[in-house]
């Protein structure tokens, strides 16, 4: 893996990642064990992305932990996720602390089962002066139910007339989703092979940059992470304008 890492450029690396971590329950499914265990060897990939931004000095990671339609699973399999997450959170709290990783959540908290919000609250306020990396984790989280909340939430505003109309800009829209204090992700890498974004980030991703990988989120690996990091700093990130004005503005700087 040094070999790899020798090849990252560390005045190009994202600065925001985003991870769709997919798989789980196919892996389990190759391997004819529950998807509980899926579940839960996912856990050990969680640990080594985290490990290896950290090592990067990546600013903010983000990993799509547990979606509002994942509610509909079967009871049994949500109430073991749970259990997971409370585990993982109070085994990780000393890491996060050592590490300066400060703790974030986005989502519809409120719906976590009492004793889980209670841990994730607590572990983010012990975490809360790390400043070498920030981990946010997307829980009971939905781009659409976070959209027509920010709508709401900007209407009442207008309503009231915190804002004007005329006012209203993409970038004052934004400042009303719960990532306001993040910067959009710069590359957003989804494991599983599967080509779509599953109601993440929805808004954020305008301008991001995909990466698909058909490794399931189990076997995922620093190497891998690497890997993606490697292709994306291959791109050119233009941002709606020319390749000559992308040069341009490199020249200027």
């Amino acid at each position: 893996m040094s070999d790899l890492k020798s090849k990252i450029d560390p005045e190009k690396l994202p600065r925001h990642v985003a991870i769709i971590m997919d798989g789980n329950g196919r892996w389990a499914k190759k391997k004819f064990l529950s998807r509980i265990k899926g579940h839960e060897k996912g856990i050990n990939a969680v640990r080594e992305v985290v490990e290896a931004c950290r090592e990067l000095e990546i600013e903010y990671l983000t990993l799509y932990a547990f979606s509002v339609e994942n509610w509909r699973r079967p009871s049994s399999e949500v109430n073991a996720l749970m259990r997971l997450l409370k585990n993982y959170l109070v085994k990780e709290r000393d890491n996060l602390l050592k590490n300066g990783i400060r703790l974030r959540a986005i989502g519809d908290l409120e719906r976590l089962p009492g004793d889980v919000r209670q841990t994730l609250f607590k572990v983010i306020d012990d975490t809360k002066d790390g400043d070498k990396m920030t981990l946010i984790l997307a829980l009971s989280y939905g781009a659409r139910w976070e959209i027509v909340k920010a709508a709401l939430r900007m209407a009442n505003d207008l309503k009231d007339g915190k804002i004007r109309e005329e006012e209203v800009t993409p970038e004052v829209f934004s400042s009303y989703l719960t990532t306001s204090p993040y910067p959009d992700p710069d590359l957003l890498i989804r494991t599983s092979g599967e080509l779509r974004l599953s109601n993440f980030l929805l808004w954020q991703l305008a301008y991001t940059e995909l990466y698909i990988t058909p490794t399931l989120w189990p076997d995922y690996t620093k190497r891998d992470l690497l890997e993606a990091i490697r292709d994306y700093q291959k791109r050119e990130r233009r941002f709606g304008m020319t390749s000559d004005q992308i040069t341009g503005l490199h020249a200027e700087s």
